[in-house]
């Protein structure tokens, strides 16, 4: 339910707030009187687009605000876009005078989309220029389902999942059968190159060991030489060396072992020396024999690491990458590989799917079929009821491919007069006469929604009798929803649970529109200019009284 209005430096408006009531509320005013930019500050708030000049001269810019209840599904659907402990919620609009808009939702930027999407749950505007809610076939679809029942909803639950599955096989057997088509020569390379790697065997530490041993092979001869002259200066083939002359020495100090016992430490030292002298001896003769290289070993040591620089190369860079696309590509390979198996599961699921959804579209266009005659014959008794007499009204359906929402296409069609051909209601209906249709339909396959309902010259071309009909039709329709009507009929506005009055005053400059609410006394007084009587008219005034006592 809509709470409050504001607007301010819209058009005419300089400032108004409107505090609405549950039930009907009705806007009143002389022709001209701006009735019409509340209709405006309404478009805006659903997102439509500012028309030039909209913002009144010599303002910056205008502003509209609508503060709405917030049940608990807006709650759930707005998320994080509102407070957490929001009680209401407040869409807004800014337009600056150059055409810059701004959208808020709880004092928060939106984008116009964000603000559109909210806003249509909460509100609907149906009048000369706003009428497109009906035209469109989704809706009249949706009309024609909420009329068959809360059963055809569940079903229609049932069928959006069902097409959903449906979808998703589809997406899926397409991605196979994509992948069948290039299979072969994929397997092919794949197995190839997985047979290059496999043979290879690559290993990061064989790479790192084949590297150490080139650097090992490319200075062998150095490192003979140097170990050779440092075996051959210790213990020579010929002759005496280090080694010799260490043990001569040591002989000589064993010999006097004991005398000095500042000698024996260093004695001690000696004999150590010549022991060690003795290891390194023997550990550099080891080293020269190993130094023994097989013929070949390094031209087959750079040949493993070309082979392994290629497959870097070839895969990624490093053997690393190397061995990561084996992995996928043996996950790959067992895809392909299943491929067949899988198109045909994939073709069995699809065919299970789609009977279901078939089966789902039957049950929705039976339920259509026989709702869209019941639907037609009571619209056209609410259309006689509206000022449309002689007007004939049906709902035409028509297959389509399967969709969410089955395989039905609804269209309303309508001949205003008797002996006109009836055509689509987008095509055939005025601003008001939809209006009146909607009044209709909305009488007829009430939803159960909340959404406000704003009708603006939904009664146009009536009058009499016919306009206190109307009236009670939309006091009616208000009983369990909020509605706003914008009128210049005396007996539609005497059915008004909240009554506002909007009045042009042209001595200002700018010409200034306000917009007040009325109490009682004040409505019948409104009531009275809307009979065009003047106020001291003492039968108007007992006509208008009669109105009002009669609602």
């Amino acid at each position: 339910m809509l709470h409050e209005l504001r607007v301010e430096n819209l058009l005419l408006i300089e400032s108004a707030e409107l505090r609405l009531a549950p039930g009907l509320n009705v806007l009143t005013g002389e022709t001209g009187a701006g009735k019409t930019v509340l209709a405006h500050a309404l478009d805006l708030l659903l997102g439509g687009r500012p028309r030039a000049g909209i913002v009144r001269p010599g303002a910056d810019e205008a502003y509209v605000e609508g503060v709405f209840e917030l049940g608990d599904e807006m709650r759930a659907q707005l998320g994080d876009r509102i407070p957490a402990d929001a009680d209401e919620l407040v869409l807004a609009r800014r337009v600056a005078a150059e055409g810059r808009t701004k959208a808020t939702i709880n004092g928060r930027s939106a984008s116009v989309g964000d603000l559109r999407d909210v806003a249509a749950t909460m509100l609907v505007f149906y009048g000369q220029h706003e009428h497109r809610k009906l035209t469109v076939a989704s809706a009249q679809l949706d009309i024609l389902d909420g009329f068959c029942g809360p059963e055809q909803l569940q079903r229609r639950a049932e069928m959006a999942e069902a097409h959903s599955r449906v979808v998703d096989c589809e997406q899926r057997l397409e991605q196979l059968k994509a992948l069948d088509g290039a299979r072969e020569r994929e397997l092919d390379l794949l197995q190839f190159e997985l047979a290059e790697i496999d043979e290879a065997a690559p290993s990061e530490s064989e790479q790192e060991q084949l590297l150490a041993l080139r650097g090992k092979l490319a200075h062998v001869e150095g490192l003979r030489s140097a170990a050779y002259a440092a075996c051959e200066a210790l213990a020579p083939e010929d002759g005496e060396g280090v080694n010799s002359s260490l043990a001569a020495a040591g002989a000589g100090l064993d010999a006097v072992g004991g005398i000095d016992e500042q000698l024996d430490p260093l004695t001690a030292r000696w004999q150590s020396l010549a022991i060690e002298a003795d290891d390194l001896t023997a550990e550099l003769r080891r080293y020269c024999e190993s130094l023994g290289v097989e013929p070949g070993l390094l031209e087959a040591t750079e040949e493993r690491l070309a082979l392994l620089d290629r497959l870097s190369r070839k895969h990624g860079g490093s053997l690393a990458a190397v061995l990561a696309y084996a992995d996928d590509s043996r996950q790959r390979l067992a895809l392909l590989t299943d491929a067949e198996a899988s198109l045909e599961s994939a073709t069995a699921e699809l065919a299970e799917a789609s009977a279901a959804s078939s089966a789902v579209a039957a049950a929705l266009h039976k339920a259509r079929g026989a709702a869209a005659p019941k639907l037609a014959k009571q619209v056209c008794q609410r259309l006689d009821e509206l000022a449309m007499v002689g007007a004939s009204f049906a709902v035409e359906l028509s297959a389509r491919d399967r969709g969410p929402s089955g395989a039905d296409a609804v269209d309303f069609m309508i001949a205003t007069n008797a002996g006109v051909a009836a055509g689509p209601l987008r095509e055939i209906a005025s601003g008001g006469e939809l209006s009146r249709v909607m009044l209709a339909l909305l009488g007829v396959a009430n939803d159960g929604s909340v959404t406000t309902l704003v009708f603006d010259e939904i009664d146009a071309g009536v009058g009499g009798k016919t306009a206190r009909v109307v009236g009670e039709r939309l006091r009616a329709l208000a009983s369990d929803r909020q509605v706003l009507c914008i009128t210049h009929l005396p007996q539609i506005a005497s059915l008004a649970d909240r009554h506002f009055s909007i009045e042009k005053d042209s001595a200002t400059d700018p010409v200034l529109t306000t917009v007040t609410e009325l109490r009682e006394p004040e409505v019948v007084g409104e009531l009275v200019r809307m009979l065009g009587a003047d106020e001291d008219d003492s039968a108007a005034l007992r006509h208008a009284r009669e109105l009002r006592s009669a609602a």
